[in-house]
Order: structure tokens, then C-alpha cells, then sequence
């Protein structure tokens, strides 16, 4: 059975949808917690990038050897799919920049497509993101341009959380309490499955890929 790498960077911020999707294609989800100083070895292998409370720019000292690891990673040409904090460090590591917002952005939020499609996402971040050279602007919301972006065929980083379920939501809420601006109670059941289709097609795509790369 293939397997695939996942990088996570919290305790309650797990792969979520993302391991649904795995599950469903037969994949064996290989989760790493860089936070407790799990990576895996340096390789060409695809990994997959979570979020994460963290400064992508400091942050705790194992951080700083995950940004030394995905460059590392990156040089031995490593596909990467990558989430809010793991964007930013993807970005970071292409040659782009992260930088503070003058607000905070959170909760369902709508973003639009280069191809003028939209979709409702959930967000939680205070940073945004200057694109890496040549990289390519795929989709921006009102208060955030840099919501999606591409730096190759097989490197992908994302602002929003589209593997966040309700699921993950509740844990979420759980653990950070009133500091979780992120909706409570019933959760909007179609929503997260329009975000769930979403992410198993783009996810479908960047896998094929990747592995058509190794």
C-alpha cells in the first residue's frame, strides 16, 4: 500500500479530512509531529504541511529544524502540500516572505479562484504571505490576496484550513476555549461537505502528480 507523509505541527490541529481522503484512496497516512521532534528522513518523498499556532519566521527551536528539514527536502525535490503555517514555511523556504497582518482573519470566509469560481473555507491566521519567485496566485480572498498558490507542478500552499471538519472543529474549540474564534454548535453540515469535495479533487490532482514525479 503507497504512504504518504505528514507533517503535523499541534496537537489539536490534526490531518482531519485529509486523512478521510488517504483512507479512501488506499493511502497509509504517515503522521509526523514536528512539535515532539518527529520528521521524517530527509527525501524526495510528498509531504503534506499542517497549520499550527507558531510564527513561521520563529517560533520554538524545533521549528527551526523543520525549516531546515523541508529545505533539505525541497533541494532533493520533495512535492509539498501545505497548510497556514506549513504555507508560509514552504514559502519561506522558496524565497518569499511572511509578514503580519492588520487583522486577523477567521471563520467561514469566501475566496475566490483565478478562474472565478468561490468557496466558503475556514480560516484562523494573523499572517499572510508574499509569494516566492515565479510562484503563481491561485486564489485570494477580500482581507488576504496570498489564499492559494502554486510554485511548480507539484508544490502547492494554501491559507485556509479545507481539511478542517466538524470534527475538527470541536477539537479545536475544546482545546483553545474563548481564544478559538472558529463557529460553535451545529456545524454547517454542507459546507464542509462542498469543502471536503473540494479538497479530495485537489488533492487527487497534486497526489498524481507527485507521484508521477518519483
Amino acid at each position: 500500500m503507497p504512504s504518504l507523509n505528514l507533517i503535523q505541527h499541534h496537537p489539536a490541529e490534526g490531518p482531519g479530512a485529509i486523512a478521510l481522503w488517504a483512507e479512501s484512496r488506499g493511502l497509509t497516512l504517515n503522521v509526523f509531529r514536528a512539535d515532539l521532534g518527529q520528521l521524517p528522513p530527509v527525501s524526495a518523498a510528498p509531504v503534506i504541511l499542517l497549520g499550527g499556532p507558531h510564527e513561521a519566521n520563529a517560533g520554538p527551536e524545533w521549528l527551526e529544524t523543520e525549516r531546515q528539514w523541508l529545505a533539505a527536502s525541497l533541494d532533493q525535490g520533495a512535492a509539498v502540500f501545505a497548510i497556514c503555517l506549513g504555507a508560509q514555511l514552504l514559502a519561506l523556504s522558496l524565497g518569499g516572505n511572511v509578514r503580519r497582518m492588520d487583522r486577523m482573519e477567521t471563520g467561514w470566509t469566501p475566496v475566490t479562484f483565478v478562474d472565478g469560481q468561490s468557496l466558503q473555507v475556514l480560516e484562523w491566521h494573523e499572517d499572510a504571505i508574499d509569494l516566492p519567485p515565479n510562484a503563481q496566485l491561485l486564489a485570494s480572498s477580500m482581507q488576504c490576496e496570498q489564499q492559494m498558490y502554486r510554485a511548480g507542478p507539484t508544490r502547492m500552499g494554501l491559507q485556509f484550513h479545507p481539511e478542517w471538519n466538524a470534527e475538527s472543529v470541536a477539537v479545536l474549540n475544546e482545546h483553545f476555549a474563548d481564544e478559538s474564534p472558529l463557529p460553535r454548535g451545529q456545524q454547517d453540515s454542507a459546507a464542509h461537505a462542498t469543502v471536503f469535495e473540494w479538497l479530495q479533487a485537489t488533492l487527487d490532482g497534486w497526489w498524481d502528480a507527485s507521484s508521477g514525479t518519483r
